[in-house]
């Protein structure tokens, strides 16, 4: 049997995908899936004629590949991930490499990783970001575990990878679950992203009653500025696609409960967890929660009401007051995702490079945007920057659109549009400037019911009062 470069497990889509991607790229693949007749029908489709080869256990595929073998599994995140590293480790030896290319916890990973070196078997968790046409074609992948390990995989990553600029979206990012954790947080990112997008669409379809003809132009339109971004175009786009059975816009049909796979809701957990604020993210993850609500919202829609009242103003202008918010309220999100990356990476010893993060997610991936060549040159004059807010050029971006950004929140709540992800945002911006926050009150609330003490802001201690006597 031919000897391949890599083996992957799991022909889902994004496993099919990144095989092809891999032997377009000049590198040989054996490929395994836990059905078999999901690979014969790869073999006679897409991998007809290609350099990959079939097989149909687990010896076999470490079979055929040269030493020291690497393995690559694409199966569902959890459990699923444990048996297939079960069933490989006898047939594995000192020195190969195991790669866990799904969305795993990054708590996982790092258990994985300790439980392998046992045997020298290294392992690398890495996070890949572009959906299925970034598998084929070219994703954002950030791969944690020992550098040495990375060294064997390298090749084939930084040729399947995203290019921009001439360079592959792809870096070593750190050591153990580094790697899942920056996807965890991406898609934390991601999140707020979205639900920002939504709520800007919400503000402009229910309260200033824009057909989706004209929700493509303006959309459009800002993807050829600052908020060019995937997420922006494909937003764009999905305005224009019309149901061929109603002859409706499709996104006036789709059901609002939005679903989830995890990653979003673990950022928030991991930040409660680390004591980091990540409120944008917070509030997509909860808007994503009530939106599974439909018949309980639809009930209390017959019976709560808000106000009754319309826009009125400079429609243009409100639009791309609205634009300004969307940008300022994104700038929040980022700086929340970085700021939780560098607790991290002091809690957990990641040493991860901001700038480089920032580099490899301008391409192939779900939130690459042009904003993030800003966050890289911000992170690359001080790598140790505390927030991005702080960074001069974020710093005049929110100032000169603070304005709008105000205007539009508080023309939302005038409608009774619910904006949870952008005045969380303006919120985090105004928490974060303030000296002085009413934090006083709390310990002293603290310290009357319960004796937890103080500090003073005027000498050194640590005080109780006994507030009633």
């Amino acid at each position: 049997m031919k000897q391949q470069d890599i083996g992957l497990i799991g022909l889902a889509v994004m496993g099919q995908n990144l095989v092809l991607n891999m032997e377009r790229n000049g590198f040989g693949v054996a490929v395994y899936n836990r059905t078999g007749a999901k690979t014969t029908a790869f073999m006679e489709g897409p991998a007809a004629g290609k350099n990959i080869t079939a097989t149909y256990t687990i010896e076999d595929l470490v079979a055929a590949l040269k030493k020291p073998r690497i393995v690559m599994i694409m199966v569902k995140a959890g459990p699923a991930v444990d048996a297939i590293i079960s069933q490989l480790r006898p047939h594995l030896e000192s020195g190969d490499l195991i790669i866990d290319g799904g969305n795993s916890f990054f708590p996982d990973t790092e258990r994985r990783s300790q439980e392998l070196a046992a045997d020298g078997i290294q392992y690398l968790g890495v996070g890949i970001s572009g959906g299925e046409e970034g598998a084929l074609w070219g994703p954002s992948i950030m791969p944690g575990g020992q550098r040495e390990a990375y060294a064997l995989v390298e090749p084939i990553f930084t040729a399947i990878a995203a290019k921009v600029d001439g360079e592959p979206c792809v870096t070593y990012v750190g050591p153990r679950g580094a790697g899942h954790y920056v996807k965890m947080v991406h898609n934390g990112i991601e999140y707020g992203d979205m639900q920002l997008i939504a709520e800007a669409y919400d503000i402009l379809h229910r309260g200033l009653g824009l057909t989706t003809d004209e929700l493509h132009e303006v959309f459009a339109r800002w993807n050829e500025g600052v908020l060019s971004s995937y997420l922006i175009e494909i937003t764009a786009d999905i305005f224009t696609y019309i149901d061929e059975e109603t002859g409706r816009p499709l996104v006036d049909l789709i059901l609002d409960k939005a679903g989830q796979k995890g990653t979003g809701r673990w950022t928030s957990q991991n930040a409660l967890e680390l004591g980091v604020p990540t409120p944008t993210i917070n509030a997509a993850v909860v808007g994503r929660i009530i939106s599974a609500y439909k018949a309980e919202r639809e009930k209390a829609a017959e019976i709560l009401r808000g106000p009754d009242r319309a826009f009125s103003g400079d429609r243009d202008a409100f639009i791309e007051a609205v634009g300004d918010a969307l940008y300022a309220s994104k700038i929040c999100s980022y700086a929340q995702g970085f700021a939780l990356m560098r607790a991290a990476s002091q809690e957990y010893e990641y040493d991860l490079n901001y700038s480089e993060l920032a580099r490899i997610w301008r391409g192939g991936c779900i939130i690459r945007a042009r904003f993030l060549d800003d966050v890289r040159a911000a992170y690359a004059d001080e790598p140790d920057l505390p927030n991005l807010l702080l960074a001069p050029f974020f710093q005049d971006a929110v100032a000169s659109r603070q304005p709008a950004w105000r205007r539009v929140i508080q023309t939302a709540i005038e409608l009774g549009i619910p904006t949870p992800a952008m005045s969380a945002s303006l919120a985090y911006f105004d928490s974060y400037r303030s000296a002085r926050l009413p934090a006083n009150l709390i310990q002293a609330q603290r310290d009357y019911f319960g004796a937890h003490t103080y500090e003073r802001v005027d000498k050194e201690g640590v005080f109780h009062t006994e507030w009633t006597g």
